[in-house]
């Protein structure tokens, strides 16, 4: 059975859409989406405590437009490195590393260790064990 969802779902959706504030607080685990949605439909999506998160949206608009007009990728990249966790950054590269070092060890193993010079099969003379001098 397919599940339908109330009007109220879907209109509280819209809201969070214009309110893109809201998402950032529940990013940062200040609140639930439960407890916005219990919030939104008692105080009503007009109610002032709403205004604070619509303004951040106008504010991000504003940003987006500078970056965007000034072209700086400097101002990117810096603003991107701060955001960087470097732990994390160093645990990728670590797996990295260790993929890459089995990954040789594969190949080695295929090709056989050229380093190893192999020395040039000589053609054995055998000597006859029943070798008879004359006196």
């Amino acid at each position: 059975m397919v599940k339908r969802k109330r009007p109220s779902v879907d209109k509280f959706k819209e809201f969070v859409r214009t309110h893109p504030g809201l998402t950032n607080q529940v990013k940062a685990g200040k609140y639930s989406w439960q407890q916005l949605f219990e919030e939104w439909y008692l105080l009503g999506g007009s109610h002032e405590k709403w205004i604070p998160y619509m303004e951040e949206k106008e504010d991000q608009k504003v940003e987006e437009t500078k970056s965007t007009d000034t072209g700086d990728m400097v101002s990117t990249l810096v603003n991107t490195f701060k955001n960087m966790d470097v732990a994390q950054i160093q645990q990728y590269i670590s797996n990295a590393n260790q993929a890459l070092g089995a990954i040789q060890g594969i190949l080695t193993s295929f090709q056989g260790d050229k380093s190893v010079k192999e020395e040039p099969k000589k053609i054995e003379t055998r000597q006859n064990p029943f070798v008879f001098k004359k006196d």
